[in-house]
């Protein structure tokens, strides 16, 4: 008697996870292209004679239109394609960053860096994830979200150290150019293996019913769309539950720690380049603990991971002022340590969240939440220099946005998590 056998195929990766890795190389080198004006400001103070206020004007047009950016590109995702979006936005980068070699006054750099590079980015910012694993993931969601934002801080640690060498070295220039030659590498492979919807390739979500019915694209004008959702969050209590943490979050960490942690070290001695290095290990952990946020919105609740995240976070700034006033180095890093694992774990349960309340929306309304966030950013990354200037000392300042954090707490407990009608 003989047996036949039947050879088995071996599982095939789902289309699912190769749209990911496009999209996590897209948000990857966003990060490290918005942050490359803080590497330029010195060698165009020396070259052009331009002040700070000059620089600091393009820079702070580039925030504002980065978060401002996102839930209109999240429409237009919506409408035209992710592939479609995505592309153009390198295009605006590269172009935005290439023409800097002939500029010759204040405003170049103002339309440049500060506008086509803003919109550019801002068009792959995390409402590109958010929409990504709208679209492609029913299972794993949390996880994903929370690797391709983790990204956005791998994309700094990789760009911005090869950027400053290229700038003191070969000049800015030279790094201009390779902002504008990275992100014109990428346009190839986002139009070839992006794909805007799982049905565009015979396949479905991953983890989604095979049943589930076809997904089609709004037909309304993107930018109704974008404010449309808007107008109808605004209506809703967990949209400004969602908008005033975020935009909390925004202010203890790029408004505040990003931006003053170094001058307030240097404040009580600390050399500037031991709190850079600082800054730095944040980044690092930063990775591991955004990615276990993320795993853990697809098991708990996300208002617990936000009350539990802004808590620790409220509680830590307030210690800040006495770690720097002891200088006590290894307490410190225990400080940086456990912030860098807190310092966008926020992002995953908030995308969760805007999913959970406003289902098709979620992205766009995402967007509107991660506007506030850059807002906050700005009105704290102001008020402390203010702080600093007229008390001589940062302390108000760490204080403020540790109860701040501790507000945050609150209104992430009292969002509602039932999906709206």
């Amino acid at each position: 008697m003989t047996l036949s056998t039947t050879p088995t195929r071996p599982a095939r990766l789902h289309r699912a996870w190769f749209v990911a890795a496009v999209a996590f190389v897209a948000i990857l080198g966003a990060a490290g292209f918005r942050a490359t004006p803080g590497v330029l400001i010195t060698p165009l103070q020396e070259e052009f004679g331009w002040g700070k206020s000059v620089i600091s004007l393009a820079v702070s047009v580039n925030l504002v239109l980065y978060g401002l950016t996102a839930p209109f590109a999240a429409a237009l995702m919506d409408r035209f394609g992710m592939r479609r979006v995505v592309s153009l936005a390198l295009l605006l980068v590269a172009v935005g960053s290439g023409l800097t070699v002939l500029m010759t006054a204040g405003w170049h750099l103002l339309l440049l860096w500060g506008v086509l590079v803003g919109l550019g980015t801002g068009s792959m910012a995390l409402v590109f994830a958010a929409t990504v694993t709208d679209r492609w993931f029913v299972r794993h969601r949390g996880l994903v979200t929370g690797v391709l934002t983790a990204a956005g801080a791998t994309g700094q640690l990789i760009f911005l150290p090869v950027l400053a060498q290229l700038a003191q070295g070969p000049g800015w220039r030279v790094a201009s150019l390779a902002v504008a030659g990275s992100a014109l590498a990428v346009v190839p492979f986002v139009w070839w293996l992006l794909r805007d919807r799982p049905e565009d390739v015979g396949t479905t979500a991953l983890g989604a019913d095979p049943d589930a019915p076809r997904t089609e694209a709004p037909a309304v004008n993107a930018a109704v769309r974008a404010l449309t959702a808007l107008r109808s969050a605004a209506r809703t209590r967990p949209f400004w539950y969602l908008a005033g943490g975020f935009a909390i979050c925004g202010a203890s960490t790029n408004g505040l720690v990003s931006t003053h942690f170094i001058p307030a070290a240097h404040d009580h001695g600390m050399p500037e380049p031991m709190a850079a290095g600082l800054l730095a290990v944040i980044g690092i952990f930063d990775i591991a603990g955004t990615v276990a946020s993320g795993w853990l919105s697809d098991k708990v609740d996300p208002r617990v991971l936000l009350a539990v995240y802004y808590g620790l976070r409220g509680l830590s700034l307030m210690v800040l002022p006495s770690l720097f006033a002891a200088t006590a180095e290894p307490s410190m890093l225990i400080f940086i340590v456990f912030y860098g694992l807190d310092w966008v774990a926020t992002v995953p349960p908030t995308v969760a969240l805007c999913r959970s309340v406003y289902g098709a929306d979620g992205a766009v309304v995402f967007g509107w939440v991660f506007g506030a966030h850059q807002v906050g950013a700005a009105i704290a990354a102001v008020g402390a220099g203010l702080a600093r200037d007229q008390l001589g000392e940062y302390d108000v300042a760490w204080y403020v946005s540790g109860a701040l954090c501790l507000l945050a707490t609150g209104m992430s407990l009292a969002i509602r998590h039932s999906k709206r009608r």
